[in-house]
């Protein structure tokens, strides 16, 4: 099973940047996307094979999720049930027959970490949330997390430590989500690979040195390890700021 997550950071504007080509030439199960920045009646989508899901914000051109999945889910929620943390867009969950697939656009901790507090209480409250679908079957969870791990998920910690994405506080809940049963599925098969990253800002021609950041995610339960056959960063996919990322599973022995 293909899957494929990437943040567009504005559909509409990805369109006009090949994001069909690229959607055509991937051929992918499903595929995931975080930022679409619009509301469903905005855009004619024309996914033959697929089922389309959205769910928008409801500040008009503000963050926003996607899934298209040629796989027909057992069923489709949104967010994460709870009205403080629902009104962005930011989670989808799809259940298939083996596995949750949750889709997520993580809020950024912003400038000075003015949102820090909101993130961290969005933190524990999806990480319940997570360990809740966990206990009731696997989890693979996708999308930008909004924050770089580790030292070599990017390409200068020392200036950065302490700015949104690369904060103590941030850093210490994605080490508290791996430690609660998951698996960093890049960082599973290629631990000590640099340079590998999935987003680069606009300025200062930052993706052509590859001054980048690594805050795109595959993470499955613990259990689904074996089932990984591939976890990829397709950096070559220009049309946003971020490339997407690519999972490939092993159908369960």
């Amino acid at each position: 099973m293909k899957l494929i997550s990437w943040n567009v950071n504005g559909l509409r504007a990805c369109l006009g940047k090949g994001f069909l080509d690229f959607f055509r030439e991937a051929d992918a199960d499903v595929v995931c996307l975080q930022e679409t920045k619009l509301q469903p009646h905005q855009i004619e989508l024309d996914l033959p094979g697929y089922r389309q899901y959205w769910n928008s914000a409801e500040k008009k051109g503000y963050s926003g999720t996607a899934l298209f999945t040629r796989i027909e889910p057992l069923q489709v929620t949104y967010g994460l049930g709870l009205p403080e943390y629902d009104t962005e867009g930011r989670v989808i969950t799809a259940e298939f027959a083996d596995f949750f697939l949750v889709c997520c656009y993580t809020p950024n901790a912003q400038r000075g970490l003015a949102r820090l507090d909101f993130r961290m209480a969005w933190e524990d409250a999806f990480r319940a949330y997570l360990m809740d679908l966990d206990r009731r079957k696997p989890v693979v969870l996708c999308g930008d997390l909004n924050v770089a791990h580790t030292e070599i998920d990017l390409k200068n910690p020392k200036t950065n430590r302490g700015n949104a994405g690369f904060s103590d506080e941030e850093r210490a809940k994605m080490t508290e989500l791996l430690a609660s049963g998951f698996t960093d599925t890049f960082r599973y098969l290629y631990p000590d690979v640099t340079g590998a990253y999935s987003w680069w800002s606009y300025l200062y021609h930052a993706r052509d040195n590859n001054a980048g950041w690594r805050i795109d995610y595959f993470i499955v339960s613990d259990r689904l390890r074996a089932q990984v056959a591939e976890s990829k960063i397709l950096a070559q996919v220009m049309g946003s700021d971020h490339c997407p990322v690519e999972l490939d599973l092993r159908e369960a022995p």
